[in-house]
């Protein structure tokens, strides 16, 4: 299989591309900098293309047979109105962009998996939430909505679309993990906001492993959770990365220390209960690698 990814040299791409290549596939990619990414990674076949502006190139779908769209702008920032901006447009028109390239290469690939967010439903507190849950009213949410709404445009064309709503990415390497490693091993880290609201998580090895097995299973379209199946608070979170650590786990941070770094929109957002069931994934075969907090965190701090 020859198969596009945008979003190559980011931190789940980059995990999509490696599990690829060792199973004999071909990777392509699509980057700002295709010199800069092909030193990186000289394995994967490098296109330019400007996501929020253009187009991709009609030569990066040559013999392509399914695309994985990753691409989006980090949202850990103060949601000013051109950082809304910027996320929006790196997410809906570079997906825009994508699918009107795609669906109008002499031939089209047929599946498409695209990259969607848990923020999709917005706080729910201890209510549990799967993929027929509504859309929340917040920006991100909304966002969230008209992005799934440019990937699943592809089935017009006869694509095959899936968009997974992933949680956060527990890697060391960025995302959470990495922003929480410096406070917990001072041991002054702890739960958030009293810690009592309900955190999505996902291991990366899933978060990639999901993508990988919907390239595979002609079953899967439509939305679906892309979330471990143990639902804890942030509370549980915390003491249970603190115990991988061997560190304590006690200093609450109160919301109002997030509110001044980042702002009241991103906070709220942050801090979000959702009690996500990954309910499509485990109907359809998935199997989970981590579907627990502990092992993950072991396995990803060994």
């Amino acid at each position: 299989m020859r198969v596009l990814v945008t979003g190559a040299s980011g931190l789940i791409g980059s995990d999509v591309c490696r599990q690829l290549l060792a199973r004999g596939d071909e990777a392509v990619g699509l980057s700002r900098d295709p010199q800069r990414a092909r030193a990186a990674n000289p394995e994967i076949g490098w296109h330019a293309w400007e996501p929020s502006t253009e187009r991709p190139p009609e030569a990066a779908f040559a013999g392509v047979d399914a695309v994985v769209n990753l691409v989006g702008e980090n949202i850990n920032q103060r949601l000013t109105d051109e950082a809304k901006r910027r996320i929006r447009d790196s997410r809906v028109r570079a997906t825009e962009n994508l699918v009107s390239a795609m669906t109008s290469a002499p031939l089209t690939p047929s599946v498409l998996i695209s990259q969607s967010a848990v923020g999709y439903y917005g706080d729910h507190g201890e209510a549990s939430i799967d993929e027929t849950t509504p859309a929340g009213e917040q920006y991100l949410s909304q966002m969230v909505v008209e992005w799934e709404q440019a990937a699943l445009a592809a089935q017009g064309s006869g694509v095959r679309v899936a968009v997974f709503r992933t949680a956060p990415v527990l890697d060391p390497e960025g995302g959470l993990l990495k922003q929480l490693m410096l406070p917990f091993k001072l041991g002054v880290g702890g739960p958030l906001a009293g810690g009592n609201w309900y955190q999505p998580w996902i291991h990366r090895d899933d978060a990639a492993g999901l993508l990988i097995w919907a390239l595979d299973s002609d079953a899967v379209s439509g939305a679906l959770n892309a979330a471990a199946p143990e639902a804890i608070t942030n509370k549980q979170f915390s003491r249970a990365f603190g115990k991988a650590l061997g560190r304590p786990s006690l200093i609450p941070a109160p919301k109002l220390a997030v509110r001044a770094l980042r702002g009241a929109e991103l906070t709220g957002h942050i801090t979000a209960s959702m009690r996500v069931e990954p309910r499509r994934a485990l109907d359809l075969g998935y199997r989970f690698r981590f579907p627990e907090i502990e092992p993950a965190l072991r396995d990803l701090l060994a």
